[in-house]
């Protein structure tokens, strides 16, 4: 698959040309000068990360090429010691107390497999889990290996990735939550000029990321093709299912512990930047958008840029693979003065709406949004 830069947003253009990967896709990004960083000093995992972190905060066209090698046996005794043994096993049946039986001699053949490219995840094994509303959400449990590798391979992702986040993103994020997702959803409909807002959800979004966008998009910032071998084995390693082997051809399994910051950087891309500098910009009034991650709810002050809202995000998301779920997607009046206008033009309430759980509604009542 092709890169191009082009200007400040990415837009997978799928041309069917040679060049473009299986079905002609290519990503354009923001034109400017590449730092490629292929080392870090200093002993402690934690100091590396750190670093890391900062050295991409400071530069925002950062390109790490040499990252890999942190995938070590430090880090990975780390996400031992952080997984949560409680937790239920994948394929192979290996809790956290049996392979610590044999940690270290554990940690350095899995780091001479990662080293030697000779390690090869197992599929996840697929469970579902009820979610609100009676649907169920499918959940893949990887082996306990797997998910020491999935956990070290995360931390690297986001210390290269979570400066890059828009600020409003709040999901799946350190010191941030659905506590501040609600709280600056409340400030923009209780302090702002909002008078209508689109509420909206993503349609089997963690199921239908495509991998070869997963991967591209990766590579803006991560260069090292170790790092993107990895993503792939996991993104491609299958999962079990009533006792049967099934392909993973898009999306990346929810319970891959690296799925998180995966989703973070599609959305990214997909939705958060370019609403930031490239449909916001053209906005006349005042608006605002809370994503959590594929859920989300923009705020606007004129109902014409709100439905334009909704029509470019429809047509944005299809260029990424996605499409929003029609029963979880609406364009409502709402706001502190939603039910005053519409008493007036002779209209019932606003509809409400949920976002995290939680039902809003306009009322006299500072407690209600």
């Amino acid at each position: 698959m092709g890169v191009r830069e082009s200007d400040a947003v990415i837009v997978p253009m799928r041309s069917g040309n040679a060049d473009g990967g299986k079905d002609g896709t290519q990503l354009g990004l923001v034109q400017g000068t590449h730092f490629l960083y292929s080392g870090i000093g200093g002993k402690k995992m934690g100091t590396k990360l750190d670093r890391i972190r900062e050295m991409s905060a400071a530069n925002p066209k950062m390109v790490f090429t040499s990252l890999y090698h942190l995938i070590n046996e430090e880090l990975l005794r780390k996400c031992h010691k952080e997984l949560d043994g409680k937790k239920a096993t994948g394929v192979d049946n290996v809790t956290k107390a049996e392979y610590e039986a044999n940690l270290e001699e554990n940690l350095k053949d899995l780091v001479n497999r990662l080293k030697r490219k000779n390690y090869k995840p197992q599929p996840s094994l697929r469970v579902y889990i009820p979610k609100i509303g009676g649907k169920l959400r499918p959940l893949g449990m990887a082996a306990y290996e797997d998910k020491l590798v999935q956990s070290a391979l995360g931390r690297v992702l986001t210390a290269v990735y979570e400066p890059k986040f828009r600020k409003s993103m709040y999901g799946y994020r350190p010191n941030l939550g659905c506590h501040e997702a609600l709280k600056e959803l409340n400030r923009q409909i209780e302090r702002g000029k909002t008078n209508y807002v689109v509420e909206a959800d993503v349609k089997g979004f963690f199921n239908n990321m495509e991998h070869e966008v997963i991967l591209d998009l990766i590579k803006f910032r991560i260069a090292d093709p170790n790092i993107l071998w990895l993503v792939k084995k996991f993104l491609t390693a299958g999962v079990v299912e009533d006792g049967k082997w099934q392909p993973t051809i898009k999306g990346t399994e929810q319970g891959n512990l690296a799925s998180p910051v995966i989703a973070n950087i599609y959305m990214h891309y997909a939705l958060a930047l370019w609403y930031e500098v490239a449909f916001k910009k053209e906005c006349k009034g005042e608006s605002g958008i809370v994503i959590y991650a594929d859920d989300f709810v923009a705020t606007f002050q004129y109902k014409a840029e709100a439905t334009k809202f909704l029509e470019a995000i429809r047509e944005r998301f299809a260029q990424f693979g996605l499409e929003l779920e029609p029963s979880k997607t609406q364009l409502i009046e709402f706001g502190r003065f939603a039910e005053q206008n519409r008493r007036e033009r002779g209209l019932g309430k606003p509809k409400t709406f949920d976002f995290l759980g939680i039902t809003h509604f306009c009322s006299k009542n500072k407690e209600h949004g």
